[in-house]
């Protein structure tokens, strides 16, 4: 294979990744491309309204360009949701305006003819066009409170995101690993002598990396999840998986951490990570899994 070759075929890889990592469809997006088309076929509304049409489609090509850049979801519907009040915007503007042609005509009419049906049509037509005013008017305040809020939460999504990604460099050297339920460090049995509970000088060291991290990150709180292998009595088993635990809690609260920002829980022979048939998957199974609870404002993420 030559140089040329395998260029293209990396390219060729990396181009297929990165479009497996886009999503086929954004609903709020799709909905939001509706109304806009819908709009631009309304006569009405593309002869009254042209500047706020316009303003609808610029902020449709905007959600368009970031749902193609890979942004978040939240960003997108956003985008869409503003949109879609765009669209609004346009079409109560059109009819607004309309209104107002009815009301000069019936004018003219009420002038020429003096019929009480023009007149009223007239009265009629200069409430519609005060109500649309008036919901104009609300619909830009809300859009202007939906964008700063946007604002906000983007900024506090993105701060979220710097705290987690420090959390997890802090605890490289650990092997923590990112998962549905926070970031978790696996300690294994090396920590503990056969069917004991009592830490091992290489488990000190650990619990001093762990310490650090904590009194670094004085928010946090973490979950100590104890389990073993399938081997021996069941409850023998649950006890240990507690003992263990309780024995890591106990080194990082002697190490300085606060106690109330750590608990433990016993899985026992539950929950096995690897199979219990295999010496080295039984070794797997016999751990103590340090779960960090993630911050709240750490959910905001989809």
């Amino acid at each position: 294979m030559n140089i040329r070759t395998f260029a293209l075929g990396a390219i060729a890889a990396a181009t297929l990744a990165a479009c497996s990592s886009v999503p086929d469809r954004n609903t709020a997006l799709e909905q939001a491309r509706t109304r806009v088309t819908s709009a631009q076929g309304n006569p009405q509304v593309a002869s009254l309204a042209p500047e706020e049409l316009k303003r609808a489609t610029e902020s449709l090509r905007v959600a368009d360009k970031a749902w193609s850049d890979g942004s978040k979801t939240a960003t997108i519907d956003h985008l869409s949701y503003m949109t879609v009040q765009r669209v609004a915007i346009a079409q109560e503007t059109a009819s607004s305006r309309a209104s107002q042609a009815v009301t000069a005509g019936a004018a003219a009419e009420r002038d020429k003819m003096r019929l009480a049906q023009r007149t009223s049509e007239a009265d009629a037509a200069q409430r519609q066009l005060a109500a649309s005013q008036q919901s104009n008017a609300r619909k830009a305040t809300e859009l202007a409170a939906a964008e700063a809020g946007a604002v906000r939460d983007q900024a506090r999504i993105e701060r979220s995101d710097a705290r987690a990604s420090d959390l997890e460099n802090q605890l490289k050297d650990l092997n923590a690993k990112k998962t549905e339920r926070g970031i978790v460090v696996t300690l294994g049995d090396v920590l503990f002598d056969s069917g004991r509970s009592r830490l091992l000088p290489d488990g000190s060291r650990n619990m001093a990396k762990l310490a650090e991290v904590f009194k670094r990150n004085p928010q946090r709180r973490a979950t100590i999840e104890g389990y073993t292998d399938s081997v021996g009595d069941a409850g023998a088993n649950q006890d240990l998986s507690q003992r263990r635990a309780d024995a890591v809690m106990n080194e990082l609260v002697g190490q300085g951490v606060a106690a109330d920002h750590l608990s433990t829980r016993a899985h026992g022979e539950a929950n096995p990570t690897a199979d219990n048939g295999t010496p080295a998957g039984r070794q797997m199974n016999r751990r103590v899994e340090i779960v960090f609870t993630p911050l709240a404002d750490e959910g905001l993420r989809n």
